[in-house]
């Protein structure tokens, strides 16, 4: 690329007759110099600019890039958390029944025990009713045989 600067030291060579106005020429050279050295400049500040904004893009790339691994691992995460809680509360509901079985049965047992306790007091009473029966009869002809002696 032809810098500014090569413009400016750019000589023609003179001719004697018909030739170009070298003032004319010099002043052109210098009216380019001047336009080119400024696009010049913009070109070059425009790349560098580029080449930032290329930095900036590559490192918001890494950036989402970073973002993009941290949420596919949140979302990991998330789902082994969330599949723990789903085993630690199956298995809370599986010792919940297994013991809410073992109560039951335990009560079933108490129940049977409590109905037999029952019916062994039951028995025991009628065993009370018909001793009782049997004195109070007794007793009953006890008098009755006083009462005839008497008479």
């Amino acid at each position: 690329m032809i810098t500014p600067l090569d413009i400016e030291n750019k000589r023609f060579s003179k001719q004697m007759m018909n030739g170009y106005s070298v003032e004319e020429v010099d002043d052109f050279l210098d009216e380019l110099t001047l336009d080119y050295a400024k696009n010049y400049k913009e070109a070059t500040e425009l790349k560098k600019k580029v080449e930032e904004l290329s930095q900036s893009l590559e490192h918001y790339k890494n950036i989402e890039e970073t973002l993009q691994n941290t949420l596919v691992m949140a979302q990991k995460t998330a789902d082994d958390v969330k599949n723990v809680a789903k085993q630690q509360a199956d298995q809370i509901v599986k010792e919940a029944k297994g013991t809410a079985e073992k109560q039951s049965i335990e009560l079933d047992n108490e129940i049977i025990a409590k109905k037999k306790e029952l019916e062994d007091v039951k028995k025991q009473f009628d065993i009370y009713k018909a001793k009782m029966e049997s004195l109070l009869i007794s007793q009953l002809e006890l008098i009755k045989d006083i009462n005839k002696e008497d008479i």
